[in-house]
């Protein structure tokens, strides 16, 4: 195929983002910053575009909100039902035979790089407009038949019932919803969890606060446990610490992700080390400088690694803390939930 549509991280930067989306341009930029991030690459909007196309997605997508907008607006019930309609369309096509080859070329060349066969990848949405929650994302997805599969259905989730109800409150085209999805390496997470380099609840700059859970941040999702959380002074290290007790962890297994009991031994044990919560604090606060502006983060630590190659960023944003919320605790905890949402 003569356009390109697939792109590493090392050739993407934060102003890519009408390209490749917000999560994928500022992966590419945190390259370029020297973080570790995982080994992996960005499907950008042309392929979404290229996919509609040349499947015929996009004709009869747009046939189906002409003839049923009107009722779209402010009714649920046919958003849902549209919902239904237009991710079973975009669902039940084929990926052309060009774009496979590309993308599993992408693939391959990803596996040898970490000289894995069928390594397992993360499959994550990234638009270009800030939907938070509101599109899927794929935990350890193996082969070239199932990356296929995921990425389709990351774009089939930009017309969830919310992504639906949302653009149609921002006055948004219906019909058209390009995103670009981030292929990353999947880390074997010992804990995962999120940083700030802010205090939501008022706007604190002078701390930084992290919070973290056993395996992967999917345990938030379900309530059945609450992170640990760890406040840190940026002036003179001091740290506040809440060690919850942890009793189920989600973990990575073949075919996808698991619910496990956490160990006894571990579950009232503070997720990270004073070692790895000073040098994710290290991190936040130059990325903080980097973009002069405080960050909303996402870090993991993989139990196949020692310190510090161990630790992983998968994300990096602007700090949303203006708004005013009950307590960073219920602030994080919604915070987790979107970042990690299935």
């Amino acid at each position: 195929m003569a356009t390109q549509w697939i792109y590493s991280l090392q050739e993407l930067r934060s102003d890519h983002n009408d390209m490749v989306g917000k999560k994928c341009a500022n992966l590419g930029e945190m390259t370029h910053m020297g973080m570790r991030v995982p080994p992996g690459f960005a499907v950008s909007v042309e392929g979404y575009e290229l996919f509609m196309n040349q499947t015929g997605a996009d004709a009869q997508i747009r046939q189906y909100v002409r003839k049923n907008l009107a009722s779209l607006h402010h009714n649920v019930e046919k958003q849902v039902e549209a919902g239904r309609y237009i991710r079973r369309v975009i669902e039940s096509k084929e990926m052309p035979e060009p774009m496979k080859a590309d993308l599993w070329r992408h693939y391959e060349r990803l596996c040898e790089q970490v000289d894995m066969d069928r390594m397992p990848v993360a499959v994550r949405s990234s638009g270009a407009v800030s939907m938070p929650g509101q599109m899927e994302t794929y935990l350890n997805v193996r082969g070239r038949q199932e990356l296929i599969e995921k990425i389709i259905k990351v774009w089939s989730s930009a017309f969830t019932t919310r992504a639906i109800a949302f653009r149609l409150e921002q006055g948004m085209a219906m019909e058209k919803a390009p995103i670009g999805v981030a292929v990353l390496k999947m880390v074997n997470a010992r804990s995962a969890g999120v940083t700030l380099t802010v205090l939501p609840t008022n706007g604190d700059l002078s701390k930084v606060i992290v919070e973290g859970n056993w395996g992967l941040g999917e345990s938030v999702v379900s309530g059945e446990i609450t992170p640990d959380s760890f406040i840190v002074n940026k002036d003179n290290g001091h740290v506040a610490s809440t060690i919850s007790k942890k009793n189920k962890m989600v973990v990575f297994e073949t075919g996808g992700i698991a619910f496990v009991d956490v160990p006894p031994d571990r579950q009232e044990q503070p997720c990270l080390s004073d070692i790895e919560l000073k040098e994710i604090v290290r991190i936040a606060m130059e990325v903080e400088n980097y973009f002069d502006a405080p960050q909303d983060m996402e870090w993991v630590l993989d139990q196949d690694l020692t310190f510090p190659e161990n630790l992983f960023w998968v994300q990096t944003r602007p700090a949303k803390y203006s708004k005013p919320v009950a307590d960073n605790t219920e602030y994080l905890a919604e915070l987790m939930t979107r970042i990690f949402k299935m």
